[in-house]
């Protein structure tokens, strides 16, 4: 029954989250469970988009992560190069975005940024949305942050600059800057690619494992992982 409703609520959160022409998810493989793409797979024109976004993105993992400055929802501007020094956590942000919703309500995203950011971590969630598009108007914006008691910043990417750049294809999308400023982790939040863990189900937080040993000293032992979720609407 639990695999059931799981499966049910990914099915609707891949209808929800999807815009006419957008691609939602990773192609899905089988059931209804979002799947990496297969190599060497046709894509329909409509999933070209954000391939094509990756390809020109600047941000790589072990090069300086590109810096920004984007105002947050009192139009205060926040610039990354600010917090060199300390380990930054990028989120690519939609509060329409089921696939946000259920991390921030259940999965990866409901404790561990309140943990880490006690720890000195700084976390800013990004909104790359255009303007009109799902989960770009200002007011569910600050909704979503309060619903989700976010307490650090939601920033506005309204041009999908700074998405671009980093490669964000899908919400949410997670980026890991290290002290010195370099993208050491990149992708998903975590091993349950969107959906909500079984009973028992060991899930694996790729996030706060980086984190953790990015603290202690240790190689990231995750690098990089496929992001789940809904398109970023540029």
């Amino acid at each position: 029954m639990n695999k059931l409703i799981s499966l049910t609520f990914l099915a609707a959160a891949l209808a929800a989250c999807t815009q006419p022409g957008e691609a939602s998810a990773p192609a899905a493989a089988g059931a209804a469970a979002p799947q990496p793409e297969k190599a060497g797979a046709p894509k329909a024109k409509a999933a070209d988009a954000p391939a094509a976004q990756a390809k020109a993105a600047q941000a790589k993992i072990g090069q300086p992560a590109p810096d920004f400055t984007l105002p947050d929802l009192d139009g205060k501007p926040v610039k990354l190069a600010d917090h060199k020094g300390k380990t930054v956590v990028l989120e690519w942000f939609n509060p329409g975005c089921p696939f946000v919703q259920l991390a921030h309500r259940k999965g990866g995203l409901k404790d561990v940024p309140a943990q880490q950011t006690q720890k000195g971590v700084v976390w800013l969630a990004i909104n790359s949305g255009a303007p009109g598009k799902q989960g770009a108007a200002k007011e569910e914006n600050v909704k979503a942050k309060g619903e989700f008691g976010m307490s650090y910043p939601v920033l506005i990417d309204e041009k999908g600059d700074v998405g671009r750049a980093y490669g964000a294809q899908r919400t949410p999308h997670m980026v890991v800057i290290d002290p010195q400023g370099t993208v050491v982790y990149a992708g998903a939040i975590d091993s349950t690619k969107g959906g909500e863990p079984e009973p028992g189900e060991q899930v694996t937080n790729y996030v706060d494992v980086a984190l953790t040993e990015l603290a202690a000293g240790k190689a990231i032992s995750t690098k990089e992982t496929e992001a789940f979720g809904c398109t970023v609407k540029y």
